[in-house]
């Protein structure tokens, strides 16, 4: 098993997300591992995912540390930064495979592990990953495309077929779908999938998405989910797509009501200042989601020692 990412000795010295210290002792308390994977293979509109990782953790530094909402200092939960999982070019399984191997090394030390794409496909990898851990495993993908190909440009494996991958390893729900082809649409309707499409067809479809989950869920945020007025610096940008109360109502309601057991935001390609607007959303998003999954888990750890 490859531990690369999980070398305390780099840690310290690789830029960190919001500043925060990766020390040996910051990583033997911490309780969140952000993974960086600038991986970028199989996208076939915007470049430039792989430049993700980098300019989100760059434009962590401007967070104000303490959350209103939560009425707390997120970093608190303790958040550790992981140097980069290198890209392996003998092709997308083999990454998927390295991948899996360094969400699997951070899962056997007891951190939750948060990982910045790079493209989607790097999903795969964390999802074997914890299914290994969580056979209850569920995962709540937030995204503007099905991603269900079975096979597309002479691989099975890639931005475009990763949640056809997925599926034959556990459930997944999707939210906020408005481009997919026949071969997909064809997919869901046969298998009746809990696949949500945007806009929602009712004003309970948050309730409808919680309890299509399991326990134990994974959630993927392909950053085309927003609107492409919104977040436009994107690797294939849809309009018409949700907005941050939209996303964040959902993802609050899964943290307070599911467990947690990771998660990764993907497809930012960032460019110029617009790019730099994306990042810092971005962030934003992973530090409040990090916050509401570190109070709610320790709530629910308390709930069940009584």
């Amino acid at each position: 098993m490859s531990t690369m990412g999980c070398d305390d000795s780099l840690l310290q010295f690789a830029p960190t997300f919001a500043g925060l210290d990766s020390s040996h002792a910051s990583v033997e308390a911490a309780n969140f591992v952000i993974v960086p994977v600038p991986y970028e293979a199989t996208t076939e509109w915007l470049s430039g995912t792989r430049h993700a990782p980098a300019r989100i953790i760059d434009c962590s530094r401007l967070l104000e540390l303490y959350d209103q909402e939560l009425d707390c200092d997120i970093s608190a939960a303790g958040i550790i930064t992981a140097s980069d999982i290198p890209p392996v070019l003998s092709g997308t399984e083999a990454m998927v495979s390295r991948i899996e191997d360094e969400v699997s090394s951070w899962l056997s030390r007891g951190k939750t592990p948060v990982l910045l794409g790079g493209e989607h496909t790097i999903t795969l990898g964390a999802i074997r990953a914890i299914h290994a851990r969580h056979p209850d495993l569920s995962v709540l993908q937030f995204d503007a495309h099905a991603d269900l190909k079975d096979e597309y440009l002479g691989t099975r494996c890639s931005q475009a077929t990763v949640m056809r991958r997925v599926r034959e390893v556990c459930p997944a729900t999707q939210v906020g779908i408005r481009a997919l082809c026949q071969e997909e649409r064809r997919f869901v309707d046969e298998n009746q999938l809990p696949v949500f499409f945007w806009p929602p067809e009712n004003d309970h479809w948050i309730d409808d998405v919680v309890e299509s989950l399991s326990d134990t869920v994974y959630v993927t945020i392909d950053a085309d989910v927003f609107d492409s007025a919104l977040l436009p610096s994107v690797g294939t940008p849809e309009p018409g797509g949700p907005g941050w109360h939209e996303i964040w109502s959902l993802l609050r309601a899964v943290a307070r009501s599911r467990h947690v057991v990771g998660f990764d935001i993907v497809e930012l390609a960032p460019e110029g200042r617009l790019g730099d607007v994306g990042a810092y959303t971005l962030a934003r998003l992973t530090y409040r989601l990090i916050g509401y999954l570190h109070v709610h888990n320790r709530q629910r750890e308390a709930a069940q020692h009584g």
